[in-house]
C-alpha cells in the first residue's frame, strides 16, 4: 500500500496542513472564517466518535463478559487492572514532582508577566475555581456512589458516564453468564450483532480523520492566538521554562516508562505497539479527549495489537474513565511551578500529598478537554497554593492538554497489552505462528 493512503500518514498530514492554516488564518485575522466554516468539521468528527463510543463500549463488554465461564477471571483481571492504573499514575506524578524540583520553572518566571496573566485569564480562573468547590465538596468515595447509575438509559446518554456504562455492561454480562444458555443466546447474539456493526462503524468514521484533525488543530490555534499569532510566541516565551517540564515528563513517561513495562511483561515488540497504536494517539492530540479517541483505541489494540476483545473491552473503556498519568503529571507540575512564581516553598511533606491527591484525583477527572484544570484546583488548595494561580498556566493549557492525552491513551493501550499478555490473550501480529501459540495459552497450574 503507497505511502500516502495509510491512516496514519494521513492523519500527520492533516495536523501539519491544520497547523499551517491555523497560523495564516491568525494571522490574517480570519477567525469568524474558521469558526464558521472550518472549525464545524472537527466538531462533526469528535461527536461522530462520541456517538459509537457507549454502543461500542456496551457491545464488546456484554460479550466479552458472557463469554467467561469463571467469574473469578473477571474479578482477577479488574484488580490487576487498577493495580496497574494506580502506579503508572503515581509514577507519573512522582516524575513531574521530582522534574520540577530540579529545573524549578517558577523561579525564572516574571513577576510582571505573572501580573499580566493573572489580569488577563483571572475572571477564567474564578470560573474555574468555582467548578472545582463543587468537586472539592464530594467525598472520597464519590466516584463509587457515581458509578452506580440511577437510571441506565441516562448514562447511556452521556459520554462523561463512560465508567457507569462499563458497571453496567458488566452487570448486563454477568447476568448472561448466570442464566441458561438457550434463555441468553438471543440476548448475546443482538449484542455480538452490535459490536461487529459499531467496529465497522469506527472504520466508516476514520475516513474523516485527516479533515477532521485539520479542522480541530486549525482552530486550536486560532482560539488560542485570537486574531494576534505573536501570542502564542509570547506565552510559550514566558511559560517557556514550564512548558519544557510538561513536556519533557510527558515524553519520559511515554518513551521511557510505558516501553519499560511492554519489555518486561508482554513480548509485544515496540516498533509494532507504537506503529499500531500511532493513529489512536494522533487522534488524541487533536481531540484533547481519551473518551472521544476510545472507539479507535479499542479498534487498534484488537487488530494492529493483537489484544483480546475480553480484555480491551474492560481494560480501555476503565482506563479512559480513572488513568490520567498525563493529566497527573502535569498537575504534579503545575501545582509546583505556581507555588514556584508566587515564591512559595512547598516541603517534602507538600509534595507527598500532591502525589496522593493527584493520584486519587485522577480517578474522578472526565475524560474530555480541559477537566485536569478543575482537578488541579483542588490539589493546590490540599497543599495551601493560591488556586488564582491557575491564571498563570491557562494560557497554554489547551496545547499541554493535547500533549498529555496522547499519554493518556498510550498508557491505556500499554495497561490492555500488559494484562491482555498475563492472561494469555495476547496474539500480536509480529510474532511467530510458534510463539503467538505460546503467548495466547494461558499458563496452567504445577499438578502436586
Amino acid at each position: 500500500m503507497p505511502w500516502y493512503r495509510k491512516l496514519h500518514w494521513q492523519i500527520i498530514l492533516g495536523l501539519l496542513l491544520g497547523l499551517g492554516f491555523g497560523v495564516v488564518a491568525a494571522a490574517e485575522g480570519w477567525g469568524p472564517f474558521v469558526d464558521a466554516w472550518v472549525q464545524p468539521f472537527g466538531t462533526i468528527f469528535i461527536t461522530a466518535l462520541k456517538l459509537i463510543a457507549v454502543p461500542l463500549v456496551l457491545a464488546s463488554l456484554i460479550t466479552g463478559v458472557a463469554s467467561l465461564s469463571d467469574l473469578r477471571k473477571l474479578s482477577r483481571i479488574g484488580g490487576k487492572t487498577i493495580g496497574i492504573y494506580m502506579v503508572t499514575t503515581a509514577i507519573a506524578v512522582t516524575l513531574g514532582v521530582l522534574l520540577a524540583d530540579l529545573i524549578q520553572p517558577g523561579k525564572a518566571f516574571s513577576p510582571a508577566l505573572r501580573d499580566d496573566l493573572v489580569s488577563a485569564f483571572g475572571a477564567d480562573s474564578q470560573a474555574r475555581v468555582a467548578d472545582a468547590a463543587a468537586v472539592g465538596e464530594r467525598g472520597p468515595l464519590q466516584f463509587l456512589v457515581d458509578a452506580v447509575p440511577e437510571n441506565v438509559f441516562a448514562a447511556f446518554g452521556d459520554n462523561a458516564n463512560m465508567l457507569q456504562v462499563v458497571v453496567v455492561a458488566l452487570l448486563l454480562g454477568i447476568g448472561l453468564v448466570q442464566v441458561p444458555k438457550e434463555r441468553g443466546a438471543p440476548v448475546l447474539a443482538f449484542f455480538e450483532g452490535l459490536n461487529d456493526v459499531v467496529i465497522r462503524l469506527v472504520d466508516l468514521v476514520m475516513l474523516l480523520a485527516p479533515i477532521g484533525v485539520f479542522a480541530l488543530l486549525a482552530d486550536t490555534i486560532v482560539s488560542v492566538a485570537g486574531d494576534d499569532p505573536g501570542r502564542i510566541l509570547s506565552l510559550l516565551s514566558g511559560l517557556g521554562w514550564y512548558c519544557l517540564v510538561v513536556l519533557l515528563g510527558l515524553g519520559i513517561h511515554t518513551v521511557v516508562v510505558y516501553p519499560t513495562l511492554l519489555r518486561l511483561f508482554t513480548p509485544l515488540g515496540l516498533k509494532t505497539f507504537f506503529q499500531g497504536i500511532g493513529p489512536a494517539q494522533l487522534v488524541a492530540f487533536s481531540t484533547s479527549s481519551s473518551g472521544a479517541t476510545l472507539p479507535v483505541t479499542m479498534e487498534r489494540c484488537e487488530e494492529k495489537l493483537g489484544v483480546s476483545e475480553e480484555v480491551s473491552s474492560f481494560v480501555l473503556p476503565l482506563g479512559a474513565t480513572i488513568n490520567m498519568d498525563g493529566t497527573a503529571l502535569y498537575q504534579a507540575v503545575a501545582t509546583l511551578f505556581i507555588a514556584q512564581a508566587f515564591s512559595l516553598d512547598l516541603g517534602l511533606g507538600a509534595q507527598v500529598t500532591i502525589v496522593l491527591t493527584a493520584v486519587l484525583a485522577s480517578i474522578g477527572t472526565a475524560a474530555v478537554p480541559g477537566a485536569g484544570i478543575i482537578m488541579l484546583v483542588i490539589i493546590l488548595e490540599s497543599v495551601d497554593v493560591p488556586a488564582a494561580g491557575i491564571a498563570l498556566i491557562l494560557g497554554v493549557d489547551r496545547i499541554l492538554d493535547m500533549c498529555r492525552t496522547v499519554a493518556n491513551v498510550t498508557g491505556d493501550a500499554t495497561v490492555a497489552t500488559v494484562i491482555a499478555a498475563s492472561e494469555g490473550q495476547l496474539r500480536p501480529p509480529d510474532l511467530s505462528e510458534d510463539r503467538d501459540r505460546v503467548v495466547a495459552t494461558p499458563p496452567q497450574p504445577a499438578v502436586a
